[in-house]
């Protein structure tokens, strides 16, 4: 059986569909702790991907948003008291501007802008009601070898693209289970519906039936060349909160107040206690338009590039990094 003393990294996940792909990208699959702490209740599961050894974690089924995931991180190192590295991977809503051309299975990156430290945590409601947003908090920013290898990794995408898809696709065909429903959708399903168009509430219908594919309603975006890369990588601010993102017209006012890129739950409640790096493969748009169609391949997409940041670490980076409750115990 494993020992917890030697994973370095801790992965969280918020979702089975996250937590599969992660698995799938493990080099190596170990077995399970022999140890962990008495109410730790986390499902685990060990692996190696390049030269580190890697603990990865999925939240309970039904739970979501910030204390969720500050329960999972809490337990995560109450038993795997050496992870000196967070990343939390998996799939969130875009925030398209014509600042950041963000299309569905590009992956957003955090990375610290203007005094915050990658993830920005706002008032929901209050955003709503009086149309105006503000920071509930200061929030850590990412450990700096991984905010080195995040600037390591841009400049190597830069010179020669990225082989991401690649990699999506071998692991797909080495697990034809995964096919159907991590595999890349039909860019026709797509759709950037122009804000102020809304999916009838209470309506589960397709949004090709409901909303339509009327030119006007869409977003009018070209094709991306050979010459850019699709999936795109975009680095910025994400933006964190414990409701989902479903208006299209908040979306784009706090994007141009804050140049957020992205939208999710967890990211808020780890960041001053699980300092990490968020990672998310696009799977809608924050808006009223759910796509539940690119949820898989998304996952998939975030998952690849968190593999290939990790082989951009040397072990002995990571073992210089102050294990994370030591960090927190002494702040």
């Amino acid at each position: 059986m494993a020992n917890p003393n030697d994973y370095t990294i801790g992965w969280i996940c918020a979702i089975v569909t996250e937590y599969v792909a992660a698995q799938a990208f493990l080099d190596e699959e170990h077995e399970g702790p022999e140890y962990v702490s008495p109410n730790d209740n986390n499902d685990y599961t060990l692996g190696k991907i390049g030269k580190h050894n890697v603990v990865i974690a999925v939240l309970p089924g039904g739970e979501y948003g910030i204390a969720s995931a500050a329960i999972v991180a809490r337990d995560m190192l109450h038993s795997f008291p050496n992870v000196r590295i967070g990343l939390l991977v998996g799939i969130g809503g875009g925030a398209p501007s014509p600042k950041h051309d963000i299309r569905l299975g590009d992956i957003i990156v955090s990375e610290p802008r203007d005094g915050l430290g990658g993830v920005f945590q706002y008032d929901f409601g209050k955003a709503i009601q009086g149309q105006t947003f503000y920071t509930t908090g200061f929030l850590n920013q990412p450990p700096s070898t991984l905010r080195t290898a995040v600037n390591g990794i841009k400049a190597q995408y830069i010179r020669k693209g990225h082989g991401l898809e690649g990699a999506i696709n071998e692991i797909l065909d080495q697990n034809p289970r995964l096919q159907r429903e991590y595999k890349r959708p039909d860019s026709r399903s797509d759709r950037l519906y122009q804000s102020i168009v809304i999916h009838p509430p209470n309506n589960d219908t397709a949004c090709i039936e409901v909303c339509g594919n009327d030119l006007l309603q869409l977003a009018s975006r070209s094709e991306r060349t050979k010459d850019e890369d699709n999936p795109a990588i975009h680095y910025g601010l994400i933006a964190s909160a414990n409701q989902l993102m479903k208006d299209a017209i908040v979306r784009d006012k706090l994007a141009a107040e804050k140049d957020i890129l992205c939208f999710e739950m967890e990211a808020a409640g780890l960041m001053n206690h699980f300092p990490c790096l968020v990672i998310r493969g696009i799977c809608d748009y924050s808006d009223s338009h759910k796509n539940k169609e690119w949820q898989g391949y998304a996952a998939m997409a975030a998952a690849a590039y968190t593999k290939d940041l990790l082989y951009r670490i040397p072990p002995n980076k990571v073992e210089a990094e102050k294990r994370i409750r030591e960090l927190l115990s002494s702040g």
